[in-house]
């Protein structure tokens, strides 16, 4: 059976529309937290404690307990500016809220455990800050030592990874002398 021009397009943009939904998947989850809480244990929460790592572009950088690159979010250099489900920020960047019953984080290799503290949020939530910074993952980085987020501008500000001392870091390190500014 032949197909006229119009009816070919109708079918293609049916294909279309069904392989951009197939992509889409689940939609409200949050893919990063989903495989960070299957990994952190027993409350379907990601795991506190925090360590530093040598991490590829941007040199010893905090990781959470998975050894994932954790960013803060600047908006002109401000600390604890939340990123929320309401705007689709946590879908992108997620969120590491503490697990139930938990006190605060815990402060692993190369970290300064004065550093760490909590900031509870208006959904009830409490989440670790570093240095007054919150902390998120990104979505784009499949596993340790990724941090291909840092840099980014998205959500009213732009995502950088934390030093040992709580700073962002907001050059790409070059090697022990550091790199250019983003």
């Amino acid at each position: 059976m032949r197909m006229s021009p119009n009816g070919a397009l109708v079918v293609g943009g049916i294909l279309g529309v069904a392989a951009l939904l197939a992509g889409c998947g689940g939609g409200s989850q949050k893919p990063a937290t989903t495989t960070t809480a299957s990994s952190s244990g027993s409350s379907g929460k990601p795991s506190t404690s925090f360590s530093t790592a040598t991490v590829s572009g941007v040199g010893k950088v905090l990781v959470d307990g998975s050894g994932r690159t954790v960013y803060i979010l600047t908006a002109n250099m401000h600390s604890n500016v939340p990123c929320t489900d309401a705007s689709g920020c946590t879908g992108l960047w997620p969120d590491l809220p503490l697990p139930d019953g938990s006190s605060g984080a815990k402060a692993g290799t190369g970290v300064k455990a004065s550093l760490l503290s909590t900031k509870k949020l208006s959904d009830g939530e409490s989440y670790p800050t570093y240095n007054g910074w919150l902390v998120y993952e990104y979505s784009g980085d499949s596993g340790p030592g990724e941090a291909n987020g840092q840099g980014m501008k998205s959500f009213g500000g732009t995502w950088y990874v934390l030093n040992a001392s709580g700073t962002p870091v907001t050059t790409m390190s070059g090697g022990s002398s550091g790199g250019g500014r983003y």
